[in-house]
């Protein structure tokens, strides 16, 4: 009896933490977070300030950058620069880094 409770409630704590997870990794970065703004994030790659990031070429979006953690086609993803948030993946930022 007493193992299976034990199996109970550690599958109880993990499923806990999945959910808890889940529901953090949803959240969108908001543009003017100061993260999101001192890196020059947009949602939209077309609207990136190309004269103040020089860096920006059209064509480049968050779902290209080696940082993206979304799979192919998905509207949004993680990206370990803003832990617990995610990106779009029609997005760009500065730290862009073209996928291998």
């Amino acid at each position: 009896m007493t193992m299976q409770r034990r199996v109970f409630l550690m599958t109880l704590a993990a499923s806990g933490a999945v959910l808890g997870t889940a529901a953090q990794a949803q959240a969108l970065v908001d543009e003017k977070d100061a993260a999101a703004a001192g890196l020059g994030y947009v949602a939209d790659a077309k609207k990136a300030d190309a004269k103040k990031f020089p860096k920006y070429a059209a064509g480049q979006n968050c779902a290209g950058c080696a940082l993206y953690q979304g799979k192919a086609g998905d509207k949004a993803g993680g990206c370990p620069l803003f832990a617990g948030k995610q990106v779009a993946g029609a997005g760009w930022c500065s730290a862009w880094a073209k996928k291998a």
